[in-house]
């Protein structure tokens, strides 16, 4: 059995990782398949510690194909209070909502 101090640095050495394949995937962002690895190991690694990737990192790749999104293979607007990512790999898209401006009482 496990340690709680063990399952700590399990989690922290995996937040490590996904983050350094992240910044891989980035720089090698003209080679698709190299990138797409990256995001595929990255993702393997947070199912295996069960750990949740951080939203920034979820919006920076795609569900369905796991292609990293650059300028080139995405296409990325707002639509209704919704952020629409538009892979043109695979032609899937994903619709994740963007928080309301909160209205500041003078009170």
């Amino acid at each position: 059995m496990k340690h709680k101090r063990d399952q700590e640095k399990i989690r922290l050495l995996a937040i490590e990782r996904i983050k350094h394949l992240f910044y891989s995937a980035s720089v090698a962002g003209n080679e698709s398949a190299l990138a797409k690895r990256y995001v595929t190991l990255a993702r393997k690694i947070a199912m295996k510690s069960n750990i949740r990737l951080p939203s920034e990192l979820k919006r920076k790749f795609c569900g369905h194909c796991n292609s990293f999104f650059n300028s080139k293979n995405s296409r990325i607007r707002t639509r209704d209070g919704k952020l629409i990512s538009y892979c043109l790999e695979c032609k899937k898209f994903s619709r994740i909502p963007l928080a309301k401006k909160r209205k500041i009482s003078s009170s």
